[in-house]
């Protein structure tokens, strides 16, 4: 990708609409727009599940280019309520995204999304091709058994006093199960019992997610909105195997052959490790892949930020 496109976030900007769109009697999610009302659509999918967006995602994409639609799925973020896991698997947020595609009278989106957020892309698009203009995907998750393996006891090879801190709360029969013994945690109603659980999971997560170390993403991470949102759902997808299939993001790829897509990687990314998105690339070769040497898992690494605002600008051209 030897050229000129720009590699720095764009100005923070506000949105020119927002609100609440009502997805059952139990769900309201959280939408707003900003950027250019007639420019092309994309849609940022934030990673979790449940960690919810920020201001901050706005500044991936051009302003003036794109029209820029950020939201929190449900049981996320602003979304209402906050950790709910009732109504809420992988079909729900794909219907969810079409509800939304619909509301703002939208025909086709690019889809951005990194972490669950690549999940949720590629579920969605495997369902919705047609809607789709194209993929950028960042740090893949393939949420199968081995990665959510990876994720309760494989880090403790990279991260042992991250890991000791996590599983502090538990018992030595408990660690045995830290899914299960956390999920009957998180989902306990006492803030008391859910939150220092919450707490936990996101702190580990959070210092996990980064090539060097970054008290600022851990404390992010471990915010009671974010957490809570964030271990809950990750806990509650985890413990169903995101509600599809096994292996049907995987299966179903070719469906998406003919949709210009790029694959951004961290080589040490120990969130979700680039052995997931090498599979994925094998499944979909005709996707663009880009593998960043000195990253770890976090958006906000500098050579992966940098990678994706340049396809972002890329994409203007793609899909003109």
């Amino acid at each position: 990708m030897k050229n000129n496109f720009r590699t720095e976030l764009f100005p923070e900007i506000e949105p020119y609409n927002h609100g609440f769109l009502t997805l059952d009697e139990r769900h309201s999610m959280y939408w707003e727009q900003s950027g250019n009302s007639e420019g092309i659509p994309v849609v940022f999918l934030h990673g979790g599940p449940g960690a919810g967006s920020t201001p901050k995602h706005r500044c991936f994409f051009d302003p003036a280019h794109y029209r820029i639609i950020v939201f929190d799925q449900r049981g996320a973020g602003r979304s209402t309520p906050l950790g709910e896991i009732r109504d809420n698997t992988t079909p729900h947020l794909i219907n969810d995204l079409e509800l939304l595609r619909e509301h703002l009278k939208i025909d086709k989106w690019l889809i951005f999304g990194g972490s669950w957020g690549s999940t949720l892309a590629l579920a969605y698009g495997e369902t919705h091709p047609t809607r789709c203009l194209g993929f950028i995907l960042r740090g893949i998750f393939l949420c199968r058994k081995p990665e959510i393996d990876w994720f309760l006891y494989g880090l403790r090879q990279f991260f042992p006093e991250a890991w000791q801190a996590f599983v502090a709360l538990l018992s030595e029969e408990e660690r045995k199960d830290i899914l299960a013994s956390y999920y009957q945690r998180l989902m306990n109603p006492d803030p008391a019992i859910h939150m220092p659980a919450a707490r936990a999971w996101g702190a580990y997560e959070g210092s996990c997610s980064t090539l060097l170390p970054s008290p600022e993403t851990v404390s992010y991470f471990s915010g009671d909105t974010v957490a809570l949102g964030l271990a809950r759902m990750e806990a509650h997808y985890f413990s169903h195997n995101i509600f599809l299939p096994e292996n049907s993001l995987l299966d179903n790829v070719h469906k998406l052959h003919d949709i210009p897509a790029t694959i951004v990687q961290g080589r040490y990314d120990a969130v979700c490790p680039m052995i997931s998105a090498d599979d994925l690339h094998h499944a979909w070769p005709q996707a663009e892949y880009i593998i960043i040497d000195d990253a770890g898992h976090s958006v906000w690494e500098h050579g992966i930020q940098k990678t994706l605002i340049r396809t972002t600008e890329k994409f203007k051209d793609i899909i003109a």
